[in-house]
């Protein structure tokens, strides 16, 4: 029976002949990281002022909901708060739709904003992981080179 060649050494030896540079990855992480915390930061806010909004908007037909439900003299008065509450409701209800939308704008100029600011330091951060792997291969090139001479 034939022995079989060990190349656990020679995986060992040809990976270490590379250059790693793990703080590449520990950058990214950090970049990552900081971008999910402004990114978590505006959606965190968007939903403490939506539930604001939602919060105050219950309130308010709460509140317009008590005429409609007293005891009237006339049937008509019946037919009459049902009809102010109504355009009352609508009122509220435009309202605070126009503040949910003034919401969802703050939301997209914000994201659009880190996004921006994210692409920007990813192409800064890429330009440089560039220029240094080829450095480094060009420095381990000239050694490779050097050696087998």
């Amino acid at each position: 029976m034939t022995k079989q060649a060990d190349f656990t050494k020679y995986m060992t030896d040809m990976m270490g002949s590379f250059p790693v540079d793990t703080t590449a990855m520990t950058e990214a992480f950090k970049t990552q990281a900081a971008f999910a915390e402004k990114m978590s930061k505006v959606a965190l806010d968007a939903a403490e002022q939506s539930a604001e909004i939602s919060h105050k908007w219950t309130r308010e037909t709460l509140s317009k909901m008590a005429p409609v439900a007293t005891v009237k003299d006339e049937p008509a008065d019946y037919a009459k708060s049902m009809t102010d509450f109504a355009s009352a409701s609508a009122e509220v209800a435009a309202e605070n739709m126009a503040a949910f939308a003034e919401i969802a704008k703050k939301v997209q100029m914000d994201t659009v904003e880190i996004m921006m600011a994210a692409g920007k330091e990813a192409q800064e951060d890429a330009t440089a992981a560039v220029k240094k792997a080829t450095a480094e291969a060009t420095t381990a090139t000239k050694k490779a080179a050097a050696t087998a001479k």
